[in-house]
């Protein structure tokens, strides 16, 4: 019996299918647009290459909360990852928030020059407090929307901006420089605007036209303010409780994933601003002095944001290797 007995469970293990994993996955992205039909294709490729071992169930819709409520429902095991913009990845580590530092980046090409040296960095740190990250992505460029026209900094001091219910430090940062702010949840962004509950809000142009706030606020300032970037993450503990044969496929899928959504939210903005056009959107365009002028303001936040909203090691960090692409590109100008 000793003999057989090894034997028997070499057998159910071969002929007994193996144990299904499930990743519960949670996005505010709606259910059928680009970014969630990446998503699926990712859970078909990983259930593909893991022998059907690996499901990957998504939530859209934020059905499961804010990008703080995924977050913290991760961390109690709720569920297990999110695909999240600056906002969640912030809740994980501040230094996600040097890529929003306002009006630092002009184009996607400055943003790739930094971040492909900033990246080990902040992936190492993700790794400490937790988390894996799968694949980043660009959400696109923040732009000011509003429900009467935006021109100069007083036009927004005028306003009522909306900030992300848990962030602390922004609200404080609008006082300081003079400015009003409002907590809501994202999820209740639009009936603020609605009701007038808030009359500014900062996202990117597909961000707008998926969640209807060009609606109230139909007026547009054509300006980058900062780029909202965004990533997949999953717990630590239930990544590395994978097969690591696994885990290297389904890393190399989630990056393949990442860059094809990278692709499509970059050319998207555009064809987001001209559908939004033709429904009422007005969309201004900053003079040359105007445009001056924000910049100073924005160089006018530096001192606060600096060791409060952005860890002083990472701001230094971007704002020197900005200071260093800026320079190089004078060179090979000349």
């Amino acid at each position: 019996m000793k003999k057989i007995l090894p034997i028997l469970i070499l057998i159910l293990s071969v002929l007994l299918p193996a144990k299904k994993t499930v990743i519960k996955l949670a996005t505010l992205a709606p259910k059928g647009s680009d970014m969630h039909s990446l998503m699926v294709e990712m859970g078909q490729r990983w259930t593909a290459a893991t022998n059907e071992e690996i499901i990957l169930r998504i939530y859209p819709n934020g059905v499961v909360g804010d990008e703080r409520d995924m977050i913290r429902k991760i961390r109690i095991g709720q569920i297990h990852a999110a695909a999240v913009s600056t906002e969640g990845l912030s809740v994980i580590s501040t230094d996600v928030y040097g890529f929003l530092i306002p009006l630092l980046f002009e184009d996607f090409d400055d943003v790739d020059w930094v971040r492909d040296r900033i990246t080990p960095e902040l992936e190492k740190d993700f790794y400490e407090n937790g988390f894996v990250i799968l694949n980043w992505g660009d959400v696109g460029w923040a732009y000011w929307f509003t429900k009467t026209p935006l021109r100069t900094q007083d036009d927004l001091k005028g306003m009522h901006i909306f900030t992300w219910a848990g962030d602390y430090h922004t609200p404080e940062l609008w006082k300081n420089a003079g400015f009003t702010s409002v907590q809501l949840a994202y999820l209740d962004a639009l009936s603020g605007l609605q009701t007038g509950l808030i009359d500014a809000i900062s996202v990117p142009p597909i961000i707008a036209l998926s969640s209807q706030f060009f609606g109230p606020a139909n007026h547009m300032l054509d300006m980058k303010w900062g780029l909202v970037t965004g990533g997949t993450v999953i717990y630590r503990p239930v990544w590395e409780k994978i097969k690591p044969e696994y885990r290297e496929a389904m890393m190399t899928i989630a990056k393949e994933i990442g860059l094809e959504q990278q692709k499509v939210n970059r050319k998207i903005d555009g064809k987001a601003i001209e559908t939004m056009r033709e429904y009422g959107l007005e969309v201004y365009q900053p003079t040359v002095g105007e445009m001056q002028a924000w910049k100073e303001l924005t160089r006018s936040f530096y001192p606060d944001i600096r060791g409060s909203l952005i860890p002083t090691e990472i701001f230094d960090r971007v704002i020197d290797l900005k200071a260093l692409k800026d320079s190089l590109d004078a060179e090979s100008a000349q």
